[in-house]
C-alpha cells in the first residue's frame, strides 16, 4: 500500500479524489509546482467562502524545504572546503582542552561550534561579504559559546597568532582572546555581543529594521547587505528570541536572515525531548511572516527518500520525537536500524541492504556543506520577507562517545587522551602520536602559502574583506551646537513653571534644527511621547513607517496630529521596550556599523527602563554604543498617583554599576542641557565609547538662571547653588545637598532652618553622585598605588574641604544612591532616600512617607548638629514637634 492508498483507505468517494489529485499532479508535471499551489489557495478560498472551516496548518512535512532537484550547487571546492573545515574543527577543540589542562579552570565549549562548523564554513566561504571594497558588508551575530572556532579560522587566517589563542579566555594581561563576541574587549573584531542568550535575536531584527530606516530617510544608499543571527534551539525558549519576529515580518526584512542550530539539546538536555522543536519554529515563523526553510536531512537521506513510496519513511519521521532522535545519533547505527527503521517493515525495508556503518552516517542537513549552500542561497534571494533557517544538526559533532549527543555534552570542556585520537582520526588531522604525548594537544597550521589558507583568503577576498572586523571610529566627526545654542534654557523661566522633561523637549526641538546634527538625531519612544509631550515631533519629522500612511489618522484636524511617513524619522515602537531599546542599540552603534554616527534619544519611563533592559544596557556597554537614555517621570516620589510598579527609585544605582554609562540626575533645565550638550561633543566631536542617562521628572516649577561657572560642577557632578557667604562667628550651618526634584526640598528645608534654628545652609546640587563616587574611587586608588606622591583630592572632598557643619543628602533615590560618596566626604554625612516600596498618593505625603521633604532634611541636619554637639537633645525634639514628624511611623523599608 502506498500514500495514495492510505489516503483513500476510508474516502468516500474515491475514484473522483484519484482524478483530483492525478489532475493537480499533471499541473506540476507541466506547470510547475507555484501554479499548483495558486489553483489550492483559489480552491481553499472558494470552499472557506461557502462556510466551511479549514484550519491553517503552520507546519510542513519533516523533510527538507527545497528538493534535491531545485537545490543551487555549491561552486566551490568540496574536498578543500572539508579539509580547511577539520582543521578549524580540531583548533577549535584544542584551544578549549589546552586550556582547561592549564591551572585556573578557564571552562570552554567544544560542542556548539562542533555542531554548527558546516554552518560558519559555508557563510565565510560563498556569502558573507565584507567592508573592505564598495559594498558596505554584512553583519554577523556569532552563537556566543562557538566563539572558539571563529578565532580557529582567523588563525588560519593569520589575524590572530597561536600564542593568543593559546590564551583563550587569559586576557587580563593582554595576551589572549575573550570567551564569547565581546566588542568591549577585542573592539577591532568583534561586532555584536550575543552570549547573552536571546539578546542577539532582537538586536539582529531592529539592525536590520535600522538598515532599512537609514535607507527610506537618504542616509545610507540602498544595498543587498544582510543581518546573520545564529541562535541554539534551545535560546529560542528566551522571550526576547521571538518576541520581536513578528516585526520582522511585518515590515518585511529581507535583510534579515536567522540561522538556528538545530542540534536538539540545550544546557541540561532535549529542548524538546517530547516534541518537535523544529516544526514548533516553523509554525511561529510562518505565522509571523517569516521565509521558514527547513535543512533536516543530508544528501545521504536522499536515495531513501526518494525511493520512499509508500510515504511510511516521511510518517516515521513525522512520529518520532526529538529525544528519540538524539539516541539515534547518540547510540548509533544499530540502534538507529532496531528502534528507527524497525519500527515499520516498509522502512526496515528501505536499509535492509545497508549497514549499520551506513546508517550511521545517514547525516544531518547541517552538517551537508551542498545543503546549507542550497538553504543560504535560497535566503539571500528571497525578496519581501525574512528568512529563517531551521538547520538540523547534531550536538558535539565529532566528539564520538565523549560527548556527540549526550546531556552532558554542553559543558564538556575536557577531552581525555583516547577522545583527542578518536577526533583527530575522525577528521584527519596530520598530527602524530608522538605529538600527542604527555597530553599534549597541538595546534595544527598547514602553513600560510598552504593550498589550504591561499583557498580561504582567495573567498575571502572575493567577498570583501575578512569578517568578524569592527570599526573603532567613524570617518565622520560631527560639529555639534555650542552651549551657547541653548541660551534661552540657559535663563530663568520667570514665573513659568516647567518640568525638565520639557526642558529636554525643547533642547532636542533645538538640536533637530541644527544642519549637521538634526537629521543624525532618532527620537525613539515605546508609545509613550503624548505623556512626555513629544507628540508634536509626530507632525514636525513624522513617524517612520516602511509603507507609509495608508489611512487618515482621526487627529488629523489637530496641530499635532499622528503622521506616519516612510521618511519619517521618530520611531514610535509601541509597547516593548526590550524593542525599543535594540533600536536605540542599532542607531547607537551605527557609527562602527555604518560610517554614519547617529544621535539616537530613546526616552522612556524611567522604571521601565534600567529595571527591565537591564542586561541590555550592558550589552550597548558591551557595544561601545553611543546615544541617550532620557528616563523620564522619574524619581519614587515625584510620580504623583501611579503605584509600586511604576515609581523608579533604583535605577541610578543600576546604571552606576555600567562602567561607560554615564549618569545624571538634574534638577534644572539648564543643568539638562549642559549635560546633553556635553554629551553631544564627547560622543560626536571626541567620539568617546560612552552613552548617557538622564533622570527627567513631570512636575512643574520654576527655574533660576544658570550660576556663572556651573557647568563644570555640572558635569562632574556638584556645584555650589547657594551660600550665605562665609560663616559668621558663633554660626550654625549646615551643607545641604540633593538632586533632581528632592533638591528644591533641600532649598525649602535651608529657610526653614534659617527661620526656625537660625542654622544657615550652603546648597549644593549634585546631578551626578555616580561620577562624584567615579572621581573619588579613582583618587583613592592613585593615592592607594602613589604613596610616595602627593595625594589626590577627590573632587567632592575638594568642594567640601573647609565648609563648616555636617552634610546632608537627599534625593528621590534609595539611600545607597548618595551613599556611593560617603568616604568622600570629609565631614559628618547624613543620607535620606527613598528605600522601600513605592505606592500611589500625592507628592506630598510620598515625600513625608519616604522622610525625603523639607522638614525631614530640616530634621536631619538638626540631629547631625545635636550629634556634633552643637545643638542638644531638646532642640532636636522641638524640631520632631514643630514638623510634625510622626517618630512611630513605620520604617518605609519595611512596609
Amino acid at each position: 500500500m502506498n500514500w495514495l492508498d492510505d489516503l483513500l483507505h476510508n474516502d468516500p468517494d474515491p475514484t473522483e479524489t484519484r482524478e483530483w489529485i492525478e489532475s493537480l499532479q499533471a499541473v506540476i508535471s507541466r506547470d510547475g509546482a507555484e501554479r499548483a499551489h495558486q489553483l489550492l489557495e483559489g480552491m481553499v478560498e472558494v470552499t472557506r467562502r461557502a462556510g466551511a472551516h479549514l484550519p491553517f496548518s503552520p507546519t510542513t512535512e519533516y523533510i527538507n524545504t527545497i528538493p534535491p532537484h531545485l537545490e543551487a550547487k555549491s561552486p566551490g571546492d568540496a574536498a578543500m572546503e572539508w579539509r580547511i573545515r577539520s582543521i578549524i574543527r580540531w583548533n577549535a577543540m584544542a584551544m578549549v582542552v589546552r586550556a582547561n589542562r592549564k591551572p585556573g579552570d578557564l571552562g570552554g565549549h567544544i560542542a556548539s561550534f562542533a555542531s554548527s562548523a558546516t554552518l560558519y564554513d559555508v557563510g565565510f566561504n560563498h556569502f558573507w561579504r565584507g567592508p573592505e571594497g564598495e559594498h558596505p558588508g554584512d553583519m554577523i551575530g556569532i552563537q556566543g559559546h562557538s566563539s572558539p572556532g571563529i578565532y580557529a579560522r582567523s588563525f588560519l587566517e593569520g589575524r590572530i597568532s597561536e600564542s593568543q589563542i593559546d590564551h583563550f579566555r587569559m586576557e587580563v594581561d593582554g595576551r589572549g582572546v575573550s570567551s564569547y563576541p565581546h566588542p568591549w574587549l577585542m573592539p577591532d573584531y568583534w561586532q555584536l555581543p550575543t552570549v547573552s542568550m536571546g539578546l542577539g535575536p532582537i538586536a539582529a531584527i531592529y539592525q536590520a529594521r535600522n538598515w532599512k530606516y537609514l535607507e527610506a530617510r537618504g542616509l545610507l544608499p540602498k544595498t543587498d547587505r544582510k543581518v546573520w543571527c545564529f541562535l541554539g534551539d534551545g535560546e529560542t525558549d528566551e522571550p526576547e528570541s521571538l518576541g520581536a519576529i513578528s516585526v520582522a515580518g511585518r515590515e518585511g526584512l529581507d535583510n534579515l536572515v536567522f540561522v538556528v542550530n538545530c542540534n536538539l539539546q540545550r544546557l541540561d538536555g532535549p529542548v524538546r525531548g517530547n516534541g518537535k522543536i523544529i516544526q514548533e519554529l516553523e509554525g511561529v515563523f510562518r505565522g509571523a511572516g517569516w521565509n521558514v526553510i527547513k535543512l533536516i536531512w543530508g544528501s545521504y537521506w536522499d536515495p531513501l527518500l526518494a525511493r520512499d513510496t509508500t510515504g511510511r519513511l516521511r510518517q516515521l519521521m513525522m512520529e518520532t520525537v526529538d529525544g528519540e532522535y538524539q539516541n539515534c545519533k547518540a547510540f548509533g547505527g544499530k540502534y538507529t536500524r532496531e528502534h528507527f527503521f524497525g519500527k515499520y517493515p516498509e522502512t526496515a525495508a528501505l536499509v535492509a541492504n545497508l549497514s549499520d556503518e551506513d546508517i550511521w552516517r545517514l547525516n544531518r542537513g547541517g552538517h551537508d556543506p551542498h545543503k546549507v549552500y542550497a538553504a543560504y542561497h535560497a535566503a539571500v534571494n528571497t525578496k519581501g520577507m525574512p528568512t529563517v533557517i531551521l538547520a538540523k544538526t547534531v550536538k558535539g559533532y565529532g566528539m564520538g562517545a565523549a560527548g556527540e549527543s549526550l546531556n552532558p555534552t554542553h559543558q564538556t570542556k575536557k577531552l581525555d587522551d583516547e577522545a583527542v585520537r578518536a577526533f583527530r582520526d575522525r577528521f584527519n588531522i596530520p598530527v602524530s602520536d608522538e605529538q600527542l604525548k604527555d597530553g599534549q594537544v597541538p595546534f595544527f597550521h598547514p602553513g600560510k602559502d598552504s593550498p589550504e589558507v591561499e583557498y580561504m583568503i582567495e573567498r575571502r577576498r572575493a567577498l570583501g574583506g575578512f569578517l568578524p572586523q569592527r570599526r573603532r571610529k567613524s570617518s565622520q566627526s560631527l560639529t555639534v551646537p555650542k552651549l551657547e545654542t541653548f541660551d534661552r534654557l540657559l535663563k530663568s523661566t520667570g514665573e513659568r513653571e516647567i518640568s525638565t522633561t520639557m526642558a529636554f523637549v525643547q533642547a532636542l526641538n533645538i538640536i533637530l534644527r541644527d544642519k549637521q546634527v538634526g537629521p543624525r538625531c532618532v527620537p525613539i519612544v515605546a508609545d509613550e511621547a503624548r505623556t512626555f509631550g513629544m507628540e508634536g515631533l509626530f507632525r514636525q519629522i513624522g513617524i517612520y513607517a516602511p509603507f507609509g500612511q495608508k489611512y487618515k489618522p482621526v487627529d488629523r484636524d489637530q496641530l499635532m496630529y499622528y503622521r506616519e511617513d516612510a521618511a519619517g524619522q521618530v520611531l514610535e515602537e509601541g509597547i516593548t521596550e526590550a524593542g525599543a531599546f535594540a533600536s536605540w542599540m542599532a542607531s547607537a552603534t551605527s557609527y562602527s556599523t555604518n560610517d554614519l554616527p547617529m544621535l539616537p534619544f530613546y526616552i522612556f519611563y524611567s522604571m521601565f527602563g534600567f529595571q527591565r533592559i537591564g542586561d541590555s544596557a550592558w550589552q550597548a556597554a558591551d557595544m561601545r554604543a553611543r546615544g541617550f537614555l532620557l528616563g523620564a517621570t522619574a524619581g519614587r516620589t515625584t510620580l504623583n498617583g501611579e503605584g509600586l510598579q511604576h515609581e523608579d527609585g533604583h535605577s541610578h544605582l543600576l546604571a552606576s554599576a555600567i562602567p561607560n554609562c554615564r549618569a545624571y540626575d538634574p534638577t534644572f533645565g539648564y543643568e539638562v542641557v549642559t549635560i546633553v550638550q556635553h554629551g553631544m561633543k564627547r560622543m560626536l566631536e571626541e567620539q568617546v565609547d560612552e552613552y548617557y542617562y538622564i533622570t527627567l521628572m513631570n512636575e512643574n516649577y520654576a527655574h533660576p538662571d544658570m550660576p556663572e561657572g556651573a557647568a563644570e560642577g555640572i558635569i562632574k557632578g556638584m556645584y555650589l547653588l547657594s551660600s550665605p557667604g562665609k560663616p559668621k562667628k558663633g554660626e550654625l550651618r549646615v551643607q545641604l545637598m540633593g538632586s533632581g526634584t528632592i533638591l528644591r526640598e533641600a532649598i525649602a528645608a535651608a529657610e526653614l532652618l534659617d527661620k526656625d534654628f537660625g542654622v544657615t545652609a550652603d546648597i549644593w546640587s549634585c546631578p551626578s553622585f555616580t561620577e562624584l563616587a567615579r572621581d573619588g574611587i579613582d583618587a583613592e586608588r592613585w593615592n592607594r598605588l602613589h604613596p610616595e606622591e602627593t595625594p589626590r583630592k577627590p573632587y567632592v572632598t575638594q568642594l567640601l574641604e573647609g565648609r563648616q557643619g555636617p552634610a546632608i543628602a537627599a534625593t528621590d533615590y534609595v539611600r545607597a544612591f548618595a551613599n556611593q560618596i560617603r568616604e568622600f566626604v570629609p565631614m559628618r554625612y547624613t543620607v535620606l532616600g527613598t528605600d522601600g516600596f513605592g505606592r500611589s498618593d500625592t507628592r506630598a505625603n510620598l515625600r513625608r512617607f519616604f522622610e525625603v521633604d523639607r522638614y525631614h532634611i530640616a530634621h536631619a541636619a538638626i540631629a547631625a548638629l545635636a550629634a556634633e554637639g552643637k545643638m542638644t537633645a531638646k532642640d532636636v525634639a522641638r524640631a520632631i514637634k514643630q514638623y510634625k514628624i510622626d517618630v512611630e511611623k513605620p520604617n518605609p523599608l519595611t512596609v
